[in-house]
């Protein structure tokens, strides 16, 4: 089934904003905080002493407290979380699989076929509502009203781990390291063919001029932005590949679009082609076989295994994993089994 939730999809890269900029040359002396509330728009002091705070406000490329006052000619780059869609959302008791939870932060598994974010079609029932639940004695974050702590984002049919900030200061400092790609995310991905080695997968995403719905990759940098996947081998098993993909940006669509452009597309992934038998032979067995799997598994073979970052608060670096959920473990022994066929 097409995914139509398309719009709603936002890379991490849209959750927050990057200004830089050069002060004029006739600027009087001035504190940075006083400075960037006249410069910038909707930036309210706090948000800017939050920003300097997380080390996310540099001068010449390097960082300052409050108090430097600003001179002609300096260099200032910002990193802000970016304001929320005006989007109200209602707190649901649904449950969440909560990995880790702290006083700065949570980590949950989420489960394919859940929406992340309320939009068009989605208003109830997403990740956001339950967190809205889980929240609802937290007071109100300035500037993330309606998305409480959402740091990055990953498909509904994609399951695995997400990342949720409870504070400002801890939402800043973590869009800081995904704005810097240090922030480590492995996927597991099972595709069609048989990929020969290891490799890597870059250039231009950004929508097709033939679909609105998918990804295209693209060599002119204005038609998309610049996007990266590394990917590993973990397991042949005939007509299909299992991989590990590690993100080194975070662009919608990224991990599907990428192995569709190198002619292995996602298992079962409908949106770019990979819900019909791509490789294999013309036995009906062969072909009942792959239907009975896609039956098993319908959405795209694709799993947010493991994330790293360093903690906020701590500084130290931390990591965690998210085992195979049920239907793609399943479907990933019918493929062993009929790659390796039993005595």
């Amino acid at each position: 089934m097409e995914n139509t939730n398309f719009e709603q999809e936002v890379e991490e890269q849209d959750l927050y904003e990057h200004f830089k900029f050069v002060v004029d040359k006739g600027q009087t002396l001035m504190r940075i905080d006083k400075y960037l509330m006249h410069k910038l728009e909707n930036a309210s002091r706090n948000r800017i002493q939050n920003s300097i705070d997380a080390e996310n406000v540099l001068v010449n490329n390097k960082t300052i407290k409050a108090s430097y006052k600003v001179k002609p000619f300096d260099e200032i780059s910002i990193v802000f979380p970016h304001p929320p869609r005006d989007t109200e959302v209602y707190p649901e008791n649904i449950a969440l699989d909560i990995v880790y939870e702290d006083d700065d932060l949570l980590i949950v598994n989420k489960p394919a076929g859940m929406v992340v974010h309320p939009g068009i079609n989605n208003y109830t029932g997403t990740l956001v509502n339950a967190l809205a639940y889980h929240f609802e004695q937290l007071p109100h974050l300035p500037g993330n009203e309606g998305r409480p702590g959402l740091v990055h984002r990953i498909d509904k049919d994609t399951s695995g781990l997400l990342l949720i900030s409870k504070n400002e200061t801890t939402m800043t400092k973590l869009a800081k390291q995904f704005f810097d790609h240090t922030i480590t995310r492995k996927y597991i991905a099972l595709t069609w063919g048989d990929i020969a080695q290891d490799g890597s997968v870059s250039g231009y995403i950004g929508r097709s001029a033939k679909n609105r719905t998918v990804m295209d990759l693209y060599d002119e940098e204005e038609k998309g932005k610049w996007s990266v996947t590394h990917y590993k081998v973990l397991e042949r098993l005939g007509y299909v590949t299992l991989i590990s993909c590690e993100l080194e940006t975070g662009r919608t669509h990224q991990i599907r679009a990428h192995m569709q452009h190198i002619g292995h597309p996602l298992f079962s992934d409908a949106t770019y082609g990979g819900d019909k038998i791509l490789k294999g032979t013309t036995f009906a067995k062969y072909k009942q076989f792959v239907n009975n799997c896609f039956e098993m598994m319908p959405r795209q073979a694709l799993h947010a295994q493991s994330l790293g970052f360093i903690h906020p608060t701590t500084k130290k670096y931390i990591e965690f994993e998210a085992p195979l959920p049920i239907d793609f473990k399943s479907v990933l022994t019918k493929w062993r089994n009929y790659a390796t066929p039993q005595e």
